[in-house]
């Protein structure tokens, strides 16, 4: 049985899913990716990911600012991809839902989006809302969170998923930790939590979480993906990824 259901535009989503842990391959987490479709195709010939054993996170965040939005939206048919909801999809089905005007959006990142139409929009939006906000990984010392922006407190009020309107707005937009405004005690009983929103200039741990958004899609940023329980990590510039040839990469 799920943990607890949210309605959102008459659509019944999860708010958080677990996982089992990966006894046949790898998993991994990867940063804010904004677009930047190519340089994840870098990394993943990189990491010799194998799309019948390994699985990859995202901590959200696939579309805006970044060139290949639509590209990294069709990720989400990838039975090895498994995406948190970001702010910015959050942002997408609420000009689809008409509740942001796309203006706003616009000025975020989602200028990619002026030719689409409402039907498009529409069907993204009918798609993002399926996402959870969190996903667990593992049980006990394996066990790994992972989820966009920020969460105060235990594993098991995260397991609860019972979001109050502020808790879903701190783990979509909150940057009160990134910025020391927030306590880490907070977060005491709380596993490594693997999270973006906020870019860093390299990957950053505070209190709980593991912050893994290095800005990929800025001037000197780069796409991160870190495994977890090898406690490895890669990174790489969208420029440096196409100057490589990346982009004539296939993904799995």
């Amino acid at each position: 049985m799920p943990h607890y259901h949210e309605r959102m535009d008459s659509v019944l989503v999860n708010t958080v899913q677990h996982h089992p842990a990966n006894r046949s391959g790898r998993d991994f987490v990867v940063g804010d990716l904004h677009g930047c479709v190519d340089a994840l195709r870098y990394l993943l010939r990189d990491i010799a990911f194998d799309p019948a054993r390994d699985r990859l996170f995202s901590v959200g965040d696939l579309v805006d600012r970044g060139q290949h939005s639509e590209e990294a939206l069709a990720l989400l048919d990838k039975p090895w991809f498994h995406a948190v909801l970001g702010n910015h999809e959050d942002t997408l089905c609420g000009v689809a839902d008409g509740r942001l005007r796309r203006q706003w959006w616009y000025g975020i990142g989602g200028i990619w989006a002026a030719s689409l139409s409402d039907e498009r929009l529409q069907h993204y939006a009918e798609r993002l809302r399926t996402l959870p906000l969190v996903r667990v990984v593992g049980s006990g010392k394996e066990r790994f969170n992972i989820l966009h922006a920020e969460f105060f407190g235990t594993d098991a009020e995260l397991d609860a998923g019972n979001f109050s309107a502020e808790t879903r707005q701190q783990l979509l937009w909150g940057r009160d930790l990134a910025l020391g405004n927030g306590d880490p005690l907070r977060q005491h009983g709380l596993s490594l939590t693997y999270c973006g929103h906020t870019p860093m200039r390299d990957i950053q741990q505070i209190g709980s979480q593991i912050f893994i958004d290095t800005g990929a899609f800025g001037p000197g940023g780069k796409l991160t993906i870190v495994e977890p329980q090898a406690l490895r990590r890669w990174s790489i510039s969208v420029e440096a990824a196409r100057e490589s040839g990346a982009a004539a990469l296939a993904l799995p």
